[in-house]
């Protein structure tokens, strides 16, 4: 028997890409605050969106994203005029995907499953994005949460990505590496996969796990592969 299909909707930041690759272009700037700069962007960028979504005062993730920046220059003192934020706001279109996210792509698609990146991102700078980091041809389409104006883990993104993949909520995947995405998937009835990519990362402990929980995407196909 043929291993069952499935749409699978991939998370962009963190899951495809590395969003904390942005102290590369801030060593540059700060010195040796760029590891520390970075992650608190990173931290404040989602929690702008979180807070957005709950109090139903939707921005786009691209106006979080410089707040978030905004944010963390004042706490970290650093002084940016705004032609850095600019300038870090384009690095944003460049950030690298993890080493093995083409080659799990390329093995995925082989095994007739159907992929796509599922973003809060605004569609046509995810797309930006993926095509400079190589990985847009290998989706077939970018699902946007900016189409319902609002963000994960609201259950409206998670079964507008059902509807948007034409697979039943039980046939469709959320692969992500952030725990909060993965039950947000879970409680609206997808199933979903954890990437774990630290090893020191812990999964929220909320009564609800993971379908499957892997350190790469490369263990995926594998992972489907076994299916029946």
């Amino acid at each position: 028997m043929e291993p069952p299909t499935y749409a699978l909707g991939f998370d962009v930041y963190g899951t495809l890409v590395d969003p904390l690759a942005l102290a590369e272009p801030l060593q540059a700037l700060i010195g040796e605050q760029a590891v520390a700069f970075a992650n608190l962007w990173r931290i404040k960028q989602l929690e702008f969106s979180f807070r957005r979504g709950l109090m139903r005062r939707y921005v786009d993730f691209d106006v979080c994203t410089r707040q978030a920046l905004r944010y963390t220059q004042q706490v970290l003192g650093c002084q940016l005029p705004e032609s850095d934020h600019d300038r870090l706001m384009e690095a944003y279109l460049y950030l690298p995907t993890f080493p093995e996210v083409v080659a799990s792509l390329m093995a995925l698609k082989a095994q007739g499953h159907r992929l796509v990146a599922f973003t809060n991102g605004v569609e046509a700078s995810i797309r930006a994005l993926l095509n400079n980091a190589g990985a847009l041809s290998h989706l077939e389409e970018v699902v946007s949460v900016d189409d319902l104006r609002t963000f994960k883990p609201d259950p409206a993104v998670y079964a507008y990505l059902a509807r948007r993949t034409g697979r039943s909520p039980g046939e469709t995947w959320l692969v992500s590496s952030n725990a909060w995405d993965v039950i947000g998937a879970k409680a609206a009835g997808l199933r979903a996969v954890w990437v774990k990519r630290q090893p020191e990362a812990v999964f929220d402990p909320w009564d609800v796990a993971p379908d499957l929980m892997i350190n790469g995407l490369d263990e995926l196909p594998t992972e489907f592969a076994r299916r029946t």
